[in-house]
């Protein structure tokens, strides 16, 4: 092609030069319409905080009990704060705060399928409420699973060590507080809109 005054080869306005267009960056996958993927690190800070909730419940209520265990009397209360707060050692067949006496197995079973539950939807987790309500029913149900399993009189038929007494309440331990406590915070987040994995109902 003959060159003609006034026209450089490399003007813009050309339309017909090879090789003068800049390349375009491939769209991302969400503008190309598919939805884009959870952060793994996302995911998995969701799964640390329930474990460590989780962890944190398990510990502080094994060492209370046995705390209880080493230094209290059954039939012998203590008061601590007056008569608001006792400890009163007992050992509990039933299911939380003394319910459900002489189902024992059947109570183990139902709280080991909830631990088992509790560790399997943790997978979905994306928020942090449902993820410290996880780590608190997952410690308290297996807090109490380790008294039914190892603790007289034998596996599966353990009587859980209760110690904390309230006026016109059942005496409890650690565990039944933290899966009473994960139930509250379950249903703060259900009525808030907040679903499982962090996002929220469409309200109308």
């Amino acid at each position: 092609m003959q060159r003609t005054p006034g026209t450089p080869l490399n003007d813009p306005t050309s339309s017909h030069q090879v090789g003068d267009a800049e390349p375009t960056e491939p769209a991302d996958e969400s503008s190309a319409g598919s939805p884009p993927s959870p952060p793994s690190t996302r995911s998995w800070k969701w799964i640390g905080l329930f474990g460590g909730v989780g962890l944190l419940i398990l510990l502080l209520d094994q060492i209370t009990k046995a705390l209880a265990l080493t230094h209290l009397t059954p039939g012998e209360p203590v008061n601590v704060i007056g008569s608001l707060l006792k400890f009163n050692l007992i050992r509990n067949p039933g299911a939380a705060f003394s319910l459900g006496t002489g189902y024992t197995p059947y109570i183990s079973a139902v709280q080991i399928t909830v631990a088992i539950g509790v560790v399997y939807l943790s997978r979905r987790l994306g928020s942090a409420g449902w993820a410290v309500a996880f780590g608190l029913l997952f410690g308290g149900a297996v807090g109490n699973i380790i008294d039914r399993i190892f603790r007289e009189p034998s596996a599966f038929h353990g009587h859980v060590v209760d110690f904390l007494q309230t006026p016109h309440w059942a005496i409890f331990n650690v565990a039944d507080m933290a899966v009473t406590s994960a139930a509250i915070l379950l249903v703060i987040q259900t009525l808030r809109g907040v679903k499982l994995d962090g996002t929220r109902e469409q309200r109308r």
